[in-house]
């Protein structure tokens, strides 16, 4: 369109000449031919016999079935339920955004909403609908792609503000034979800084009789002021479940006979896209042509995606945890000459942790495509413990790591997995710190006595114990700062019911006194005397805590295994896992 056409209002009463005008340039506008009208026979063309069918080019499962009705979209039902909502009540935004990853039906989506506004019905007299007849003229011309009111625009070629000036003089007349003229732009998050500013106003504010509706897998490209003048739909990943359905809908139609395992695994890698997981149907169903029987299996499925067999899979995973370090060599060299790559092995490996883990955390059954798996993965949950298989998960991994980057990952594959292997012998760390746990709490009750002789000492250990009580209240209680004091400040020399006697260990520049016995008056409800003394004390809380870890820290060197540990690594040390991850801003979580 010239600059010249665009500066001359007072032609706009010419509105059907002008787009008539739009309508021929239309196509050169985008940069997309228009449909060529299917040519008339003539005498001079060759005729088909009656009964011969002619070749008809071959259309891939991806664009043969994409969907033509909002009740084919699968697994977008809260978004279908809102547009429902809106068109029944009138209240239709001027502009959409779908956004979601590759292959969830973005660009389907912007053309059933486009049919939605546009349906007349079978009779030519119905209004915007939710579920378009896909009859009339407007649903079959948007379907095949050649309405004249409904523009598609792909961004990503498109990106300058010029592409966008002509969208904006466009604009200004009326639709030719629709009830909305109907922008679709794909990948709208390529378009240019400028090319978004130039179309700011129009999209806040374009006549009545235009929509726009845009589609990106990059949302958060696009600048807040866009954002906020779109009515936007988060498109979801589509689950493994429904996507597996869907597969075994389509081979029914296609007339391919599938196993379930085989579309459960298409399924799974299609990684919630319907358009990437009909591409891998559509190979698959290629492969299957190439048997007698003509059957979509598991093991060529798995074959042409490169994974590893579900049964060696789990035998693997036996051998693994069971120590038997020349077989899983043996088994992974197996699988290697199968063609699985190392990067695989552990990703399977990894995902087979990961279920068994649902499962035991669930209690409920493993998920499994057979029977015989399901059955083989509830076994391995009631075998494996929690502790084994988050251990499991970390070290399988750090093996995943080292293999992505290894220059030879089938080596890099092997010692990870002999790692993995032999950590499977070590003591489970939680159970070894909730052993150094029941150990302080022995050494707790002991320490005082040890260290205050006769019976000043046993009653010393008895208030140490209540001490220790009686300040966990005060800390429970929110007093958190005054409760820190006590526990490590505080050596107690005698306590009873309403009475505390004590000895301030060295650091306290105050005497304490005063907020211990508010501390006590709000826990309690009572006053209490509480005044420092003279005499032997038993050692304060933090103080016994030491001592106890000490003791316990000699007793867990006497361990056999600990005692295996530091003769296989004399430079070994003994650490705290707690202080450890704490140190680094976690905790573990036994």
């Amino acid at each position: 369109m010239s600059d010249s056409q665009s500066d001359k209002p007072e032609e706009e009463d010419l509105a059907p000449s002008a787009a008539d005008m739009e309508a021929a340039g239309q196509s050169a506008m985008f940069g997309d031919p228009a449909p060529e009208p299917t040519p008339e026979p003539t005498a001079d063309a060759p005729q088909v016999a009656e009964g011969q069918v002619t070749a008809q080019p071959y259309r891939v499962l991806a664009r043969k079935y994409r969907p033509q009705t909002f009740s084919e979209l699968i697994g977008q039902e809260p978004m279908v339920r809102t547009l429902a909502n809106a068109i029944e009540r009138a209240r239709l935004a001027h502009a959409f955004l779908m956004t979601g990853v590759r292959g969830v039906g973005k660009t389907s989506t912007a053309r059933l909403i486009a049919k939605a506004l546009n349906c007349v019905g079978t009779d030519g007299q119905g209004g915007p609908t939710i579920d378009p007849c896909g009859e009339c003229d407007p649903c079959q011309a948007i379907a095949e792609g050649r309405h004249i009111d409904v523009i598609e625009m792909d961004a990503a070629s498109h990106t300058g503000v010029d592409d966008v000036r002509e969208i904006i003089e466009a604009v200004r007349y009326a639709a030719v034979s629709a009830r909305y003229k109907i922008y679709i732009i794909d990948e709208v998050h390529m378009l240019s800084r400028n090319a978004f500013n130039a179309l700011l106003k129009t999209l806040e504010e374009p006549p009545a009789h235009v929509k726009f509706l845009f589609a990106t897998t990059e949302v958060e490209k696009l600048p807040v002021t866009v954002l906020s003048r779109c009515q936007r739909f988060d498109l979801r990943r589509i689950p493994a479940e429904l996507l597996q359905k869907h597969y075994g809908e389509i081979c029914v139609k296609e007339g391919v006979e599938a196993e379930e395992e085989a579309l459960h695994i298409i399924a799974n890698a299609a990684e919630g896209s319907a358009r990437d997981g009909l591409s891998i149907l559509d190979q698959a169903i290629a492969h299957a042509d190439l048997d007698a029987e003509g059957k979509v299996s598991a093991e060529r499925v798995r074959d042409m995606l490169g994974l590893a067999d579900k049964g060696a899979q789990r035998r693997l995973f036996t051998l693994m945890i069971g120590g038997e370090s020349k077989e899983m060599l043996a088994a992974i060299e197996d699988q290697y000459a199968l063609g699985v790559e190392p990067l695989a092995l552990m990703r399977g490996l990894m995902n087979l942790t990961h279920r068994i883990t649902v499962a035991q955390v669930s209690g409920s059954d493993a998920q499994a495509p057979t029977e015989d798996e399901r059955a083989e993965l509830n076994g391995l949950s009631q075998r494996l413990s929690a502790g084994q298989l988050h251990r499991l998960w970390q070290l399988l991994l750090k093996g995943h790591e080292e293999v992505r980057q290894a220059p030879d990952p089938l080596v890099s594959a092997k010692m990870a997995l002999l790692r993995v292997m032999h950590a499977a012998d070590m003591p489970d760390p939680g159970k070894l710190a909730k052993k150094i746990e029941e150990l302080a709490e022995k050494g707790v009750a002991v320490a005082p006595a040890s260290e205050a002789g006769g019976a000043s000492g046993n009653a010393s250990s008895s208030q140490a114990l209540d001490w220790g009580q009686l300040v966990q209240q005060i800390d429970d209680a929110g007093q958190l700062r005054i409760a820190q004091l006590m526990r490590d400040w505080i050596a107690v020399i005698e306590l009873s019911d309403g009475k505390l006697v004590y000895r301030a260990s060295g650091g306290l520049a105050d005497d304490p006194g005063p907020e211990i016995r508010d501390a006590l008056f709000k826990l309690t409800g009572k006053r209490w005397q509480v005044e420092l003394g003279e005499g032997d004390a038993a050692p304060t809380l933090r103080e016994q805590v030491e001592a106890a870890k000490q003791d316990a820290d000699a007793q867990l060197r006497e361990h056999p295994m600990v005692k295996a540990a530091f003769e296989a690594f004399p430079d070994a040390e003994l650490v705290d896992a707690n202080e450890k991850l704490a140190q680094a801003g976690g905790k573990w979580n036994r």
